[in-house]
């Protein structure tokens, strides 16, 4: 599977986190949509089911984008030496 580019990602999550905090303090059919259009595509790019599965799938993803910029930077400081 290819990974989404991790600003997607990270823009989309934050759609569903505002969308979901919205529908919790006012349900109204708008509310609705944008969080069931934030759950969509945040299954769709990791692949998954579920919003649970999505979220930990995305944590997962960022962990990885993490660990390959500091991969990087542990290679760079291997070549300066």
């Amino acid at each position: 599977m290819l990974l989404p580019a991790e600003k997607n990602l990270r823009t989309v999550m934050a759609r569903f986190a505002a969308a979901r905090i919205d529908h919790d303090r006012l349900p109204t059919p708008r509310t609705s949509r944008m969080l069931q259009d934030s759950v969509y595509t945040l299954c769709v790019m990791t692949g998954t089911h579920t919003i649970k599965d999505a979220l930990h799938a995305a944590d997962a993803m960022l962990e990885q984008y993490r660990a390959g910029r500091s991969g990087i930077t542990q290679a760079d400081e291997a070549l300066a030496a």
